[in-house]
C-alpha cells in the first residue's frame, strides 16, 4: 500500500517562503512521477506542479512558474515543493500526488495515490 504524507504547511507573511515535503512509503519513489496540485477554499483542485521519473522532465502553472520548484530525492523518498514570493493567492491546501508512470501529468484523474494535503495560509 502506497502512503504519501504532507509535510511543511504553516502560516507565512506575504513574499516569505515555504518548502512541502511529501514523502513516499510502501514502494520506492523512482516507480512514481510525482505531482503537487492545490485548494483553495471555494475553488476546485488546481495543478501546481509535476515531476517525472527524470529530474529534469518538471511541468509548473502558469501561476507559479519561477516561483515554485519540485524536485525529487529518490534516496530519500521524498518529493518537495519548494514556494517563494508567496501572496495570499497561494493560501489553499496543499496536495501530494504519485503514478505509475515515467511522465508527468496536469490531470489529477491520473494519479492513483493523493496525500491528506498540509494548509499553506498566506497572509498580506
Amino acid at each position: 500500500q502506497v502512503q504519501l504524507i504532507e509535510a511543511g504547511g504553516t502560516l507565512v507573511q506575504a513574499g516569505e517562503f515555504v518548502r512541502l515535503s511529501c514523502a513516499v512509503s510502501g514502494n520506492f519513489l523512482d516507480r512514481y512521477s510525482m505531482a503537487w496540485f492545490r485548494q483553495a477554499p471555494g475553488k476546485e483542485r488546481a495543478f501546481v506542479a509535476a515531476i517525472g521519473w527524470k529530474r529534469e522532465n518538471t511541468n509548473y502553472a502558469g501561476s507559479v512558474e519561477g516561483r515554485f520548484t519540485i524536485s525529487r530525492d529518490n534516496t530519500k523518498n521524498t518529493v518537495y515543493l519548494q514556494m517563494t514570493s508567496l501572496t495570499p493567492e497561494d493560501t489553499a491546501v496543499y496536495y501530494c500526488a504519485a503514478r505509475s508512470s515515467p511522465n508527468n501529468s496536469e490531470n489529477p484523474g491520473h494519479y492513483a495515490y493523493w496525500g491528506q494535503g498540509a494548509q499553506v495560509t498566506v497572509s498580506s
